[in-house]
């Protein structure tokens, strides 16, 4: 977790491959813990072809039933169904003007004000006012498992949202 936060959590990626990634293991995550799903990562690369999209969208109901049996990952039909899904409506916002990125930087609003020295995890939303309406906008374009919760989660693990504490190497403030 430690390595994950220093290298990772919050560095700011727009490489498409990474952003779908980050988006469909935030979706896993539902309901889980962060480390399991951080344990299950090399397993969850193999099992989605490096999480390349237009890999995954390609994906049929057999690909799907062999990802239900790899033990590797987490074996959630919903969840499988929702990736492959979310890949093919992520390859449609990429032929876009812009694509994903543009999306997501439509929807984060300005860097809130300097956190106060002594800000805690607890202290953090769980979710915003930009996260639910860009969960609703990715709902509307097809993507599934994309709640507002796990929006911001995605958010702040893709470098949109600063949500490091004061004192944290990373806190940009």
């Amino acid at each position: 977790m430690t390595r994950y936060h220093d290298d990772e959590w919050g560095v700011p990626i727009r490489d498409p491959v990474a952003l779908f990634e980050r988006l469909a293991l935030e979706s896993f995550q539902a309901g889980l813990s962060w480390a399991t799903i951080l344990r299950k990562r090399a397993a969850f690369r193999a099992a989605f072809d490096g999480f390349d999209p237009a890999i995954v969208a390609a994906y049929g109901a057999a690909d799907a039933d062999r990802l239900m049996g790899d033990a590797g990952i987490v074996r959630n039909r919903a969840k499988i169904e929702a990736t492959i899904g979310n890949a093919r409506a992520f390859l449609a916002l990429e032929a876009t003007d812009g694509g994903f990125a543009a999306l997501v930087d439509g929807f984060v609003p300005p860097p809130p004000p300097r956190r106060p020295r002594g800000t805690r995890l607890t202290d953090l939303p769980a979710t915003t006012p930009a996260a639910e309406a860009l969960s609703r906008e990715l709902r509307a374009r097809g993507f599934r498992f994309v709640g507002p919760t796990i929006v911001y989660a995605f958010l702040q693990s893709a470098g949109w949202v600063d949500d490091h504490l004061p004192g944290c190497f990373r806190y940009r403030g």
